[in-house]
């Protein structure tokens, strides 16, 4: 397949990129740079080392050879870029990730909904006049839904309801209407409008998609230097397991938020590369739009910090836990119970060793213990 990842440079895209083109597929990228800017903006860097774009470029046409098709250095919000291939996927991975930086300020709420909105916008109406055929991969996430009291389906009302013995009997007048969002953060309302603008492009002009709805991903992956993903781990753009990582390595006890019973969906990066390339290779038919949910198993905060201090200690390193005020307004103790099966029933095989990943992660994150910069990890933007 010949496959434009929008966001190459991205935590998820270098790596994407690099699983894709060892299984035999052309990879084309695009990405302006910005995540980049905006983690120098909040003063935090990638723990492991980076490389130029042009450099990760040079390492991908070197490597693959004809399989790598080129990066182009351009914003897709303002829709002054061209995809240079007749991609048969376009990986939608180019937009702002963090919800925290949402929620930082006026100027950065308008920032995350303007370029997510805007960007995929703009991307729908020039796959519309060019790209017609092609399949969307949108990455989207598990936090549109927020924490229903109920059941979470994949993507759409189901046609029968959980009665009350636990068993599908109950027939639902909304069935097939995409089940109700109920987002935590300016940043998880832009993919909400996302997913109702794509299944709309979809049902409107016979577009069609995958959007991912995906759980909070962690890990480090790359086989040498050149691969290495970038690795984020302040309060803004580092995901809660990978900052605990870090506090355990950094000597500073792991910071969770309120009670720590938050429940939600996670995978490692590499059950991530897996799902999405299941996606990739087994596209929905002519203008239909599906959803996905992503994830390996559902843990709660305190849970995770327990298994970091695990591991951490079995690689001789003393961590603790610190309950901190949650500077975010989410509910610390609610039912979670989302569904994913569709993944498995296309040959997802989930990693289900939390303990050996994390681990693992501790033990390979211990070379870049003195690139942490501990200032940027105690969260200071306030949600309420």
């Amino acid at each position: 397949m010949k496959i434009a990842i929008l966001g190459i440079d991205g935590y998820i895209g270098y790596s994407l990129a690099n699983h894709l083109m060892k299984r035999g597929h052309s990879v084309y990228g695009l990405d302006s740079g910005i995540r980049r800017a905006r983690v120098e903006e909040i003063g935090g860097d990638s723990l492991t080392p980076l490389p130029s774009i042009y450099k990760r470029g040079e390492y991908l046409y070197n490597t693959y050879g004809d399989r790598y098709l080129g990066i182009s250095y351009r914003n897709i919000v303002n829709c002054d870029y061209n995809i240079n291939i007749n991609p048969d996927t376009i990986v939608h991975l180019a937009e702002q990730p963090s919800a925290p930086y949402s929620m930082k300020d006026s100027y950065h709420a308008v920032r995350s909904q303007g370029d997510n909105v805007l960007g995929t916008l703009n991307l729908l109406w020039k796959m519309r006049e060019k790209f017609p055929k092609a399949h969307l991969v949108k990455l989207g996430t598990m936090g549109e839904y927020g924490t229903p009291n109920c059941d979470i389906p994949e993507g759409r009302i189901p046609a029968q309801c959980l009665g009350n013995s636990g068993a599908y009997q109950c027939l639902c007048s909304m069935s097939g209407l995409l089940f109700p969002r109920t987002a935590g953060s300016f940043y998880h309302l832009s993919k909400v409008h996302d997913s109702l603008n794509i299944e709309f492009a979809c049902r409107n002009w016979g577009l069609c998609s995958t959007d991912i709805m995906q759980g909070v991903v962690f890990g480090l992956e790359g086989e040498n230097e050149q691969e290495l993903t970038r690795f984020d781990y302040d309060e803004y753009f580092g995901t809660v397991i990978n900052r605990f990582c870090v506090q355990a390595i950094a000597g500073i006890p792991l910071t969770v938020y309120g009670a720590g019973g938050q429940t939600r969906g996670y995978l490692p990066l590499k059950d991530s590369l897996h799902c999405l390339t299941i996606a990739i290779e087994n596209p929905p038919k002519e203008g239909e739009y599906r959803t996905f949910n992503q994830f390996e198993n559902i843990y709660t905060l305190n849970s995770l910090a327990d298994t970091v201090v695990r591991g951490a200690k079995s690689l001789g390193i003393d961590a603790s836990i610190e309950h901190i005020e949650n500077p975010r307004n989410e509910e610390e103790h609610h039912y979670y119970n989302p569904d994913h099966q569709k993944l498995f029933d296309l040959g997802y095989v989930p990693t289900t060793d939390i303990q050996g990943e994390v681990t693992t992660l501790i033990s390979k994150l211990l070379p870049y213990k003195d690139r942490i910069r501990k200032a940027v990890i105690y969260p200071k933007t306030k949600w309420r």
